[in-house]
C-alpha cells in the first residue's frame, strides 16, 4: 500500500489512499434498508423540487417567506444527495473504498448541509417571530433584502466554519486501520482512527456541535416562547388559534430534525451509551428523513404552495385528457 507523506510542522503526516466504510456489515435484512433509502431519495428529490419550481416559477411567491421554504428545499436535496446514493452505491457494487480527498469533499458537503439545515430552520422560526409577534412592522422588518441576507450569512458562515473544521482533518496522521464505522465518512469516526493527538479535532467537533445545533435549537425554542406570550395577549380565541396554526408543521420539523440528533449525539457520542450498530442505524435514518418529511409536511401544506400544486396537477391532467380525446375525434 502507498502512503502519501508531507510534513506538516516538522512532524511526518501519513495520508491513507482512502477509508472503507464499514457502517452497515453487520446489519441484518439490510437489502430492505437499502430500499426504503432508495425510496426516501427519490421522494426528496422529486417533492422538493416541485417546491422549488413552483416558487421559482411564480413571481407572487418571490417573499421573505418562500425564500426560506426554497433555501430549505435546496438544502434537503443535496444533504440527501451527498450521502444516500453512496449508501446505496456500497450495497449495490459492494465497494465500500471511499478515496482520501472524497472523504473529505463528502465531509464537507455532508456537515456543512447539515448546519444549513439546522440554521434554515431557525430562518423560518425568525419568520414566524416576526410575522406573529411584530405583525405591524412584518413588511418593514422582514423584507426580501433582509432575509436575502440572513440566507446569505448562513451560507457563509456554514462554508466557512465547516471548511475550517475539514482543513484540520489533513494535520493527521493515520498509520492503523483505515476502516470507518459509518455509513459515510464522518467527521468523530474518521479523527478517531488517526495515531497522532486529535485533540483539536475533538474540541471543535464539540464546539461545533453546540455553535451549530444546540444554537440554533435555542433560539428557535426562545421564538417560539415569544410566541406563545404573544399569542395568550391575544384577547380573541380565534385569533389565538389561527396565529398557532401557522406553526404547527414547522414545530413538526423541529421535533423531526432536532430530537434524534441531539439524543444521538450525546447519548452516542460523548456518553458512549448506544451500541455502535444503533447509533449508525439511528443516525442515518435522523440525517435521511428530516429532508424527505420537510416538503411534505410543511412547504406542500403550505396554502400558496399547495394552491399552485394542485393547480399544476389539474392542468397536466386536462392536458392528457385532451391528448387522449383527439384519436376518438377523428374516428
Amino acid at each position: 500500500m502507498s502512503f502519501l507523506r508531507t510534513f506538516l510542522n516538522d512532524s511526518l503526516i501519513i495520508h491513507p489512499p482512502g477509508f472503507y466504510i464499514i457502517g452497515f456489515e453487520t446489519f441484518p435484512f439490510i437489502s430492505v434498508y437499502f430500499i426504503f433509502l432508495a425510496f426516501v431519495y427519490v421522494v426528496t428529490v422529486l417533492f422538493n423540487s416541485l417546491v422549488i419550481c413552483i416558487i421559482v416559477f411564480n413571481r407572487c411567491l418571490h417573499s421573505p417567506k418562500f425564500l426560506a421554504v426554497a433555501n430549505l428545499a435546496v438544502i434537503d436535496v443535496i444533504l440527501n444527495t451527498c450521502t444516500i446514493p453512496g449508501m446505496i452505491k456500497i450495497f449495490l457494487v459492494k465497494d465500500n473504498f471511499v478515496p482520501f480527498n472524497l472523504c473529505l469533499v463528502q465531509m464537507f458537503v455532508y456537515y456543512m448541509f447539515g448546519t444549513l439545515e439546522s440554521y434554515a430552520l431557525a430562518i423560518l422560526a425568525y419568520d414566524r417571530l416576526i410575522a406573529i409577534c411584530f405583525p405591524l412592522r412584518h413588511n418593514s422588518i422582514n423584507t426580501l433584502q433582509s432575509m436575502s441576507c440572513i440566507v446569505g450569512l448562513s451560507w457563509s458562515f456554514s462554508l466557512g466554519v465547516i471548511a475550517f473544521a475539514t482543513g484540520i482533518m489533513t494535520r493527521l496522521s493515520f498509520c492503523n486501520s483505515v476502516r470507518v464505522f459509518s455509513y459515510f465518512c464522518d467527521y468523530a469516526p474518521v479523527f478517531r482512527l488517526a495515531c497522532n493527538d486529535f485533540t483539536m479535532q475533538w474540541s471543535v467537533a464539540t464546539l461545533l456541535t453546540f455553535l451549530l445545533l444546540v444554537g440554533p435549537c435555542i433560539f428557535i425554542l426562545l421564538s417560539y416562547v415569544s410566541i406563545l406570550v404573544t399569542v395568550f395577549r391575544m384577547k380573541s380565541l380565534d385569533t389565538r388559534v389561527k396565529a398557532l396554526a401557522t406553526c404547527v408543521e414547522h414545530l413538526i420539523l423541529v421535533a423531526v430534525f432536532y430530537i434524534p440528533l441531539i439524543t444521538i449525539f450525546t447519548v452516542g457520542f460523548y456518553l458512549r451509551l448506544i451500541d455502535p450498530d444503533q447509533r449508525v442505524l439511528s443516525l442515518s435514518l435522523a440525517s435521511c428523513l428530516p429532508p424527505c418529511i420537510n416538503p411534505i409536511v410543511y412547504s406542500l401544506k403550505t396554502k400558496e404552495i399547495k394552491v399552485r400544486a394542485l393547480a399544476l396537477v389539474r392542468k397536466n391532467k386536462i392536458g392528457t385528457d385532451l391528448h387522449k380525446s383527439k384519436p376518438q375525434r377523428g374516428k
